[in-house]
């Protein structure tokens, strides 16, 4: 019999946590950080069966006190059947509302998978209120969106290439694509694609250059690729190989409030250690400073935000099948170029969730 891929297609709710069915978790990893208006963190990581396949929920949580103390689970998106939720995101828009993204795939993927969102409107309430789930395009973000200076969001959601479609149905959208917004996220239309050779589940980034260029960058291979476009995401340039180095894996770069660019990846490393913070002031053309976060091994996935304080928060795994651990790293630019933890909030290696055995 068929799978029923069209399983995947019907949204999943968030949904408080009650009792003890989740508490015991094999596995976690691949973690996502937002900021509240009045400073509360949430965070997200998805879970659930043995590893990366049918049985994975999307959970939350948070924290009061900026990350020094943090919740259990809070609420989770927990599809039935072969349906996996996946690749959570976390992005509070400019007007203050928080929005939640995932991914649905029947199985482990099925060619097709899907960008879901959910938003609360008020993220500081003792009870926040999250909207029906609703669906933003096909493949999958787990990378936050860029607003541009002229007010659109543009959001890079990828349709796998490096891996067989069961479906065979997508060919023509399997590149790192740029989805926009004009109205605020009322409508999401695909706005252009990029195609990076050797390209690795994509998970690409994308930056607002001083001259309007938007640079994309996209997990390769052979560590970070890139491209460019001049016309706000319609066209890119071909893609081509940076010198950012590093392994193939998820890495995070973001606008800072100052305007410096900030790049959390293994830079200088071939495999998943050292997680390092640098900054940039030309756009990307140099880097400097180096705060290694952890120079543990097993150590991937950041995700970043920045308060209104300018501290710095980047989320990231560690050993996600063993120590289970979701790890945070609170600094500033500061500590940055000075390679070493020199601000009054500054701390390495927090926990934010270790598994239960």
């Amino acid at each position: 019999m068929r799978p029923n891929f069209d399983l995947a297609l019907e949204g999943a709710a968030i949904q408080p946590v009650n009792g003890d069915c989740y508490r015991v978790r094999q596995w976690q990893g691949i973690p996502g950080i937002e900021c509240a208006p009045d400073n509360r963190l949430w965070a997200a990581f998805y879970s659930g069966g043995k590893g990366e396949g049918p049985s994975n929920y999307v959970a939350l949580v948070k924290s009061e006190d900026r990350g020094n103390t943090c919740s259990d689970l809070l609420y989770v998106i927990d599809p039935p059947e072969q349906v996996r939720a996946f690749d959570p995101c976390l992005w509070r828009d400019p007007s203050g509302h928080l929005w939640v993204f995932w991914s649905q795939s029947y199985s482990w993927y099925d060619g097709r998978c899907g960008v879901w969102a959910s938003v609360c409107a008020d993220p500081g309430a003792e009870a926040p209120v999250w909207s029906s789930p609703r669906r933003i395009a096909d493949g999958i973000m787990m990378n936050k969106p860029t607003v541009r200076k002229n007010g659109e969001w543009l959001l890079p959601i990828a349709v796998w290439a490096c891996h067989e479609s069961p479906l065979n149905e997508l060919p023509e959208q399997a590149f790192s694509n740029v989805y926009v917004s004009t109205d605020q996220g009322a409508t999401f239309q695909l706005r252009g694609s990029a195609d990076i050779p050797n390209r690795h589940f994509d998970e690409h980034m994308l930056v607002e250059r001083e001259d309007g260029s938007l640079w994309m960058l996209v997990r390769a291979f052979y560590g970070i690729g890139e491209s460019v476009s001049q016309d706000g995401g319609r066209a890119w340039s071909l893609g081509k190989p940076t010198m950012l180095g590093g392994p193939s894996s998820r890495f995070f770069i973001r606008r800072l409030q100052s305007g410096r660019l900030l790049l959390v990846n293994h830079y200088g490393f071939k495999g998943r250690s050292h997680l390092t913070a640098m900054l940039s002031e030309d756009d990307g053309l140099t880097w400097k400073g180096g705060l290694i976060l952890d120079k543990r091994g097993d150590v991937s996935y950041p995700d970043g935000v920045q308060d209104q304080e300018g501290n710095i928060y980047v989320i990231y795994d560690r050993e996600r099948d063993k120590a289970k651990e979701i790890l945070m790293a609170v600094f500033t630019e500061e500590d940055i170029e000075a390679g070493t933890c020199i601000s009054e909030h500054a701390v390495l290696r927090q926990v934010v969730n270790k598994a239960s055995n």
